[in-house]
């Protein structure tokens, strides 16, 4: 009988991972896809003479619209199946909020001006700076980090260098040195968020000393850090007049509309499975599905673009795989680590990796 019942929950958990598994890479794969088509594509104008073309420009509208849904299914999420219990740090969750919107909209106005396969690499860097804040704080780290994270830059570097030349001065696909800018202080920006979620973690524990294991609920965190998201998002358009003048852009073409809503619903089922597969299994699943993931998608962002002009170079090729081999191996490395010390699904406490792991993510 206990036999049959281990071989049941066995069973369940593999279809458990399935389910998260394919909603996490085809959700964000999607996003992913959607996230370049929202500021690459070209739209006629209304009225204007033949082959005028206009592109959407209002990322603060966008990311408004975006957090807005996603805080609409936490807020949902939370109403329907209630939250943790524990007392909740929402004003160290509304601040991380705000900085990881801000790293979000630079990471996405980035995409104006350089190619998809440029953002993916450029923002697998993060680890980057987060690096270079912890060796400032005397934090050490184990040799092989060191020798990844300078395989990774190595990667980008050459990913770089090896664009093809054109006339305008830019590399393949239109990277210009301000959208590669605009990546490097969306990686500022994920440095401050991980710093601020290791402070929601501890105000978490302070403001529930009894609790051994206090956390907050997948749908309170969500509900929270996109409610600050979305009000700074908000504010931002309008400052900018990205409001106005992305409302009239969705008014003149509702295929954008469209396409905005679909890319605001496609984060939320990614953001829906992503905390469903940190809760029921093992962060490094998570891990590995993500990685797999962005390199999905940059090679299919690459094939799917029918100019030759931005077909990616031998030495851009290169440079990817470097990047990607760099952050499979970490993936490896961390499940060749635990392995026979923890099965899929979890099991035991398993807390402190399920922190440090989530850090890394982060």
């Amino acid at each position: 009988m206990g036999a049959a019942s281990s071989k049941k929950m066995a069973a369940n958990k593999e279809a458990k991972l399935a389910v998260a598994v394919s909603g996490i890479f085809f959700a964000f794969s999607y996003f992913a896809v959607l996230q370049e088509d929202v500021y690459r594509a070209s739209y006629a104008v209304p009225g204007a003479g033949r082959g005028a073309t206009e592109k959407f420009t209002s990322t603060f509208l966008v990311l408004a619209v975006e957090r807005g849904v996603n805080a609409l299914a936490g807020a949902i999420g939370l109403a329907l199946v209630g939250g943790s219990g524990i007392r909740v740090p929402r004003r160290q969750i509304l601040t991380s909020g705000v900085s990881q919107m801000l790293a979000m909209a630079s990471a996405n106005e980035a995409l104006r001006y350089v190619s998809y396969a440029t953002q993916v690499l450029g923002k697998s860097c993060k680890m980057v700076p987060v690096m270079i804040g912890g060796v400032a704080a005397g934090r050490k780290f184990p040799r092989a980090q060191y020798l990844q994270v300078l395989a990774i830059t190595l990667g980008v570097a050459v990913f770089n260098f090896g664009k093809k030349a054109s006339s305008s001065g830019k590399g393949a696909g239109g990277d210009s040195a301000y959208g590669l800018g605009l990546i490097g202080a969306s990686l500022v920006m994920d440095f401050v968020t991980a710093s601020l979620q290791d402070r929601v973690k501890s105000a978490t524990r302070r403001l529930n000393p009894g609790e051994k294991h206090a956390k907050t609920s997948m749908f309170e965190s969500m509900l929270y850090t996109n409610a600050s998201g979305v009000v700074v998002a908000l504010a931002l358009a309008a400052r900018t007049g990205q409001l106005s003048s992305g409302v009239a852009f969705c008014s003149r073409h509702p295929e954008a509309t469209r396409v905005v809503m679909n890319y605001a619903l496609a984060s939320v089922v990614g953001q829906l499975f992503i905390y469903f597969t940190i809760t029921e299994f093992d962060p490094l699943v998570l891990s590995g599905v993500t990685t797999t993931r962005k390199i999905f998608s940059t090679v299919y962002s690459v094939l799917r673009d029918p100019d030759p002009k931005n077909a990616l170079t031998r030495t851009q090729w290169t440079g990817c795989g470097v990047v990607f081999a760099a952050l499979g191996y970490d993936v490896l490395e961390k499940f060749v680590k635990g392995g026979g010390k923890k099965k899929i699904g979890g099991g035991g406490d398993g807390e402190a990796p399920r922190r440090s792991a989530r850090k890394k993510e982060l």
